[in-house]
């Protein structure tokens, strides 16, 4: 469970509020990490952390994407159920 800590910014005498979360990522998520951050054309960690978030919220919202994994996620079950190994 990611720690949540509130964090609070000026800018031009306002306060901003902002949370920041803190996820730790074993060394398979790290490297995964570092190549989405290449594909995003992103070297700074937090704001490649936040272009994946939108574009997962992206993804699970949009109608069509939630049917084709769906139809994924269905397969998967059918091979459990059958006994059918994992693709890989």
């Amino acid at each position: 469970m990611p720690m949540i800590q509130e964090s609070k910014f000026k800018r031009k005498n306002e306060h901003l509020t902002r949370d920041m979360i803190s996820c730790p990522l074993n060394k398979q998520e790290r490297i995964r990490f570092e190549e989405d951050k290449k594909i995003l054309q992103q070297e700074k960690d937090a704001t490649a952390l936040k272009q994946l978030a939108e574009i997962g919220s992206i993804v699970i919202h949009d109608k069509k994407t939630r049917q084709i994994i769906s139809v994924i996620m269905n397969n998967q079950r059918r091979n459990k159920r059958l006994g059918i190994p994992d693709f890989d």
